[in-house]
Parts: structure tokens; C-alpha cells; sequence
């Protein structure tokens, strides 16, 4: 079997490398320079890397890439369109073509985080804003194409590498002694390595099973703000690797309001994950064990193993 994969050297793209290698062959192409007429996957040239997979012809096409930049999607809608949602599109075209499993990732900002319960997959999408609409419009586009595909939607994802929440709070722990956390946000943190293991066993059994294609709903059990995630990261450092320099003193909850960004974040990102549960027998751990898992994997410095 032949898996084409895009988007490898994101956060999910990374772990998907280890995880996908067992279910058969993995073509994890650049972003090359010259981009997908070069041999590279670019979906900012979703013409050109749709005539590439169709020369690829892989039996799985897994797209982790996108455009994940949510502040600077308010000022550049148009970027964040072509990628996560023409180029999307695109993928949901090709693959229904060349009859290949298409595996797409989504978010939690496709809802508006109101209320107080977790979001299931047949809850009214309202996002709030174009990072939010852009992922939206490219996970119906998936759907629309009739072809076969499995879109997994997550939230609060982290990992050991990367630019994350959990890589800022230890920076500013190790030079600040007093933190403010937005503690008015509510979800659940995510390891992209759970995520990746998750997509390769849903994988595996869609292919066996084409009904269990579909949308779902992935994240680690539990719930917390991201003062309490941030509580929790500074506390594990501290009895877990006790020669790692924090000069963090408190950590102060604050709202969501007072940091004013550019895109507005639900305040509810909680995702009810029964269907997927159920439909491929999976337990999902709780959240603080692939926090755990990720500071394990790192440096002092904040950076991966």
C-alpha cells in the first residue's frame, strides 16, 4: 500500500511519520522551493500537487498540512483559503478520482464555544472566525466529493517539538516569576502523537471497512482552561525533572479579554468523542498523561529530545 502524506513536518505530520510506517509504504514529500511542479507538495498550488498525486497514485492520501496561523488569517483571508480550503478541495477531487482514502484533519474552531457541554459531529458548525471558516469549508468540501475519506477533528493539539503552548509557558517560566493565563477557555490538550496513532489504526479499519469513513471527533479525555494546563506543566516540571531552572512564582488566571487578538477563540472547545470510541473500540487517555509524555520528550531548554 502506498500512503502519501502531506504536511510532514508540522506537529500531527511528524508523528504521523512513525505511525503510518507500518501500514505500508510512506511518500512524505518537501514543501520544496519550487513547490509541487517540482516534485514538492505545495498546497498553495493545489492545480499543480493535484497533477502530482495523480502521478503518485497512492491508495491513502493523509493531509496534515494547513494553515494554522489564526491571528494572521484575520488580515490574510485569501492565503488562508487557498490552503485549507481550495487545496483541500483539490485533495477531496483527486482522491475520489484515483479512488484513494483520503485522511483530513479539523479543528474545534469550526464552532462558535458556546455552552457548556462537548461538541458532537452533528452539532451546528458557527465559527468565529476565517481560520475557523476556511477549515469549515474545506471539511465540507471532503464530504461533498462523494469519495472515500475520514476526517478527524481535533483540539489543543501539542508535542514535544514545535512552537506550542506548552514550549511558551516554560519559556516565560524560566524568565518570569509572575504568569497571566487565560482561564476562560475550555478544552482539552491533545498529544499529536495520540493523534497520529489514532488516525493510523482508524485508518487501517476504514480500508477494511469503507462504512466506518466518516467525521469524527479526536481528543484526550477530561478538561481543563489553559491556566490550568499551564498550572500543570510548571507542576510536573517540578516533580519530574527538578534540574530544569523555573523562576515561575504564581500563575494568575485572567480572561480571554485581557489579551485582544486579531481572531476570536471559542471559549468551549470540549469534543465528545463517543462516535469515535465506539465505532473503532478505542480508550483515550486522559490529558495530563500526554502532557507528561511531551515534557518527558523534551530538553530544559524547551526543545524535543
Amino acid at each position: 500500500m502506498k500512503i502519501l502524506l502531506l504536511g510532514k513536518a508540522g506537529q500531527i505530520g511528524w508523528e504521523l511519520q512513525r505511525s503510518l510506517a507500518p501500514l505500508g509504504e510512506v511518500i512524505a514529500p518537501d514543501r520544496a522551493r519550487g513547490g509541487a511542479d517540482d516534485g514538492g507538495a505545495d498546497l498553495g498550488q493545489p492545480e499543480a500537487l493535484a497533477a502530482r498525486i495523480r502521478a503518485w497514485r497512492p491508495d491513502v492520501i493523509v493531509n496534515a498540512a494547513g494553515h494554522t496561523a489564526v491571528d494572521r488569517a484575520e488580515t490574510g483571508p485569501a492565503e488562508a483559503r487557498r490552503i485549507n480550503t481550495e487545496a483541500v478541495g483539490a485533495l477531496a477531487q483527486v482522491s475520489r478520482q484515483i479512488d484513494a482514502l483520503l485522511v483530513h484533519f479539523s479543528s474545534d474552531y469550526v464552532f462558535d464555544g458556546s455552552g457548556q457541554r462537548p461538541w458532537t459531529e452533528d452539532d451546528a458548525a458557527a465559527p468565529l472566525n476565517v481560520y475557523g471558516a476556511t477549515k469549515l469549508a474545506g471539511d465540507r468540501l471532503v464530504a461533498d466529493a462523494g469519495g472515500r475519506h475520514l476526517i478527524l477533528r481535533t483540539s489543543w493539539v501539542h508535542a514535544p517539538h514545535g512552537h506550542g503552548f506548552i514550549q511558551a509557558i516554560l519559556r516565560q517560566a524560566r524568565t518570569r516569576e509572575h504568569l497571566s493565563v487565560v482561564d476562560d477557555q475550555t478544552g482539552a490538550p491533545t498529544g499529536a502523537d495520540l493523534v497520529a496513532d489514532v488516525a493510523a489504526h482508524a485508518i487501517r479499519q476504514v480500508l477494511q471497512r469503507p462504512q466506518d469513513g466518516g467525521l469524527y471527533h479526536l481528543a484526550a479525555t477530561g478538561e481543563t482552561s489553559w491556566h490550568g494546563c499551564a498550572r500543570f506543566v510548571v507542576d510536573t516540571v517540578r516533580e519530574r525533572h527538578p534540574g530544569w531552572h523555573l523562576a515561575v512564582r504564581d500563575i494568575t488566571p485572567v480572561p480571554a479579554s485581557a489579551y485582544p487578538a486579531p481572531a476570536r477563540r471559542p471559549a468551549n472547545s470540549r469534543l465528545d468523542t463517543t462516535r469515535l470510541r465506539q465505532t473503532f473500540g478505542l480508550h483515550l487517555p486522559d490529558w495530563r498523561e500526554g502532557v507528561r509524555r511531551t515534557l518527558a520528550e523534551m530538553r530544559p531548554d524547551g526543545e524535543s529530545e
